[in-house]
């Protein structure tokens, strides 16, 4: 039996996530330097509601490192759909990783890598012989789900997760976890604006993975496909392969993490310095459930 629970935390989701609940209200919360903290706060509410949900032993953090990733490299109109941030979040992206540095959590991250890759690697290293949950609000992490590890997506309102694992995957899904990433090279992802093979959408990529299992068991078979599949395919062949390519998380990247350094052990005065630094009002809350 496993020993550890580790609970990944996919940084960047959570703290967009936080900032944008509060924001659409103008709840931008600040300092009285004037510093913006809405993100940051609500990043921690949903953290230690995970660490209460999930009773982790250990807890990591990963981090995109900038926008320019080996992705961008292979495809410069990857995620370039994406509008720049708020000013208002700019200056909490390193903020958050201080709190989360206060609370002895270790924030991992790679230039040239996202978060996902980091996320990915570390998740494949401890599955050996710990249990892992990843906490995320992206999909595109499903891909990771065997024995071992479970991905928690974080749904509307705190403390909802939908919670896929080996068990329930197929019936939730329709396919493995590894037939995601065929899914997003055939249909591509609107969100990191990867096109896949222009006119197939969701239901009929899904349909042709059921019946070929891969993309490269379907294009082996490619005259068995209506006339219609075949012209869409042919037309987009090398964006199918660059589109699988994109959506593939690395699980290899040069990253690594000692447990003995994760584990969910609050030092209560530097948690707490922090967050009244951050002038954090009833943050008593936060540690009646560390």
């Amino acid at each position: 039996m496993a020993s550890n629970k580790v609970l990944l935390v996919d940084g960047m989701a959570l703290l967009f996530r936080g900032f944008f609940a509060t924001s659409f209200r103008g709840n931008f919360m600040y300092t009285s330097k004037g510093v913006p903290t809405n993100g940051v706060y609500q990043f921690l509410r949903y953290l230690m509601d995970s660490v209460q949900k999930f009773e982790p032993t250990h807890v990591i953090c990963c981090w995109d490192m900038g926008s320019k990733t080996f992705r961008t490299e292979l495809f410069a109109g990857y995620k370039a759909n994406r509008d720049e941030p708020p000013k208002e979040l700019i200056p909490q992206f390193d903020l958050v990783k201080e709190v989360v540095e206060a609370f002895n959590m270790p924030n991992i991250g790679l230039e040239n890598f996202e978060a996902d890759d980091c996320i990915g690697t570390l998740a494949h290293a401890y599955s050996l012989e710990n249990e892992v949950t990843v906490l995320t609000g992206d999909q595109d992490l499903l891909q990771l789900v065997k024995e071992n590890i479970r991905i928690a997506i974080m749904r509307k309102g705190q403390g909802n997760y939908e919670v896929f694992d080996q068990d329930n995957f197929y019936e939730k899904k329709g396919l493995s976890p590894k037939q995601i990433i065929d899914l997003k090279g055939l249909m591509g992802d609107s969100s990191d604006n990867y096109p896949g093979v222009k006119g197939i959408g969701e239901k009929t990529a899904i349909k042709l993975l059921q019946e070929y299992e891969t993309i490269d068991d379907l294009l082996n078979n490619i005259e068995k496909l209506p006339k219609g599949v075949q012209a869409k395919i042919n037309a987009n062949l090398d964006m199918l392969h660059l589109s699988r390519s994109l959506a593939e998380i690395k699980c290899d990247v040069p990253i690594s993490c000692s447990l003995d350094t994760s584990e969910w052990n609050v030092n209560l005065e530097t948690a707490t310095n922090k967050l009244n630094e951050l002038e954090f009002k009833n943050i008593d809350r936060w540690f009646a459930i560390s």
